[in-house]
């Protein structure tokens, strides 16, 4: 299972998503290895909660990924409501300033 998948399984297991997106953004950023990604969840269960609470949940789902395999996460969370104000787009990920966990 690539990366991508595995990121992709576990959000799905570990969330109500009504959407979720992972874009492999590797390419633009390192030498070969998939380390680079974005996600975008769209789940009630965003719902009453601050952006930090929502992305501590992404991190705790995904902890053992951030500190073994994925150089940089950007997450984009919303409720329904939030995403269908935002028309379904998203911010581009800021430029990578270098390194990786497997240097």
């Amino acid at each position: 299972m690539s990366m991508q998948q595995q990121i992709e399984s576990k959000l799905a297991d570990g969330l109500a998503c009504k959407h979720l997106n992972v874009v492999n953004e590797s390419h633009m950023h390192s030498r070969g290895t998939d380390s680079h990604f974005k996600v975008i969840v769209v789940s009630e269960e965003f719902s009453g909660k601050r952006l930090l609470q929502r992305h501590r949940q992404i991190n705790e789902i995904l902890k053992d990924e951030l500190a073994n395999y994925i150089h940089a996460l950007a997450i984009h969370t919303f409720t329904p409501e939030e995403f269908s104000e935002q028309s379904g787009q998203v911010a581009d990920s800021p430029s990578c300033l270098g390194g990786s966990k497997l240097d």
